[in-house]
């Protein structure tokens, strides 16, 4: 005989169950805000490891709704709890996304966006591939910046050596520096769904980091 957890109906995850996206545990969904009514969950395949998968989920009266998920790239040498500048890491943990901007007019996003010419790079990554283009479109994630300002401000309220300029950005095809890129058309669907009013949210790290 099946038996199932107490409280509980056939086919939910625990998480589900305790009103939190799936592989988003107890001690890493305490840093989400009350009021946040939007998460992207960016999950890294392992520790050290450059590749990652985004899902964007939205809550609504029954729970979270998944969007698609799409696979994304992080730093070259994975995830880390304690970021520095230069270490090749990306950050762990529960950010706010508030400002977004890039090289291409805004495709219709609600966040505040800064059309700049100041967002284009060149050069290759770490793959020899071109970096042209990846920042058409950006989303600023808030670490060590100060919200409410340009991706582009280089405000560190935590000191330089903490790093910063942690961005959402159009995927160039292979690890980033620090940051977590996505294709074109998923980053055009990201700003076209954020929503300031929902209070949206990154939660990222490897996926065994976020289900503490």
């Amino acid at each position: 005989m099946t038996s199932h957890t107490a409280g509980r109906s056939p086919g939910v995850t625990p998480e589900e169950a305790a009103g939190r996206p799936p592989g988003v545990g107890p001690w890493t969904w305490a840093g989400v805000p009350p009021r946040s009514r939007q998460v992207l969950v960016v999950a890294g395949h392992d520790r050290n490891a450059p590749v990652s998968t985004a899902i964007l989920y939205e809550r609504t009266g029954t729970g979270w709704r998944a969007g698609t998920s799409r696979p994304a790239h992080n730093a070259l040498e994975g995830w880390t709890d304690h970021h520095r500048e230069g270490d090749l890491r990306s950050p762990i943990g529960v950010y706010t996304l508030t400002d977004a901007g890039g090289r291409l007019p805004d495709p219709g996003t609600r966040l505040p966006y800064d059309h700049s010419a100041g967002f284009t790079t060149s050069g290759t990554g770490f793959d020899g591939e071109p970096l042209t283009g990846s920042f058409d479109y950006v989303v600023a994630i808030d670490y060590n910046r100060a919200p409410g300002t340009s991706p582009l401000d280089r405000t560190r309220p935590l000191g330089p050596d903490l790093g910063g300029g942690i961005w959402l950005h159009v995927d160039h095809g292979g690890p980033t520096r620090g940051c977590v890129s996505l294709g074109k058309g998923p980053m055009k669907d990201l700003l076209r769904a954020l929503d300031p009013d929902r209070a949206p949210v990154v939660v990222m790290g490897d996926a065994v980091s976020l289900a503490r």
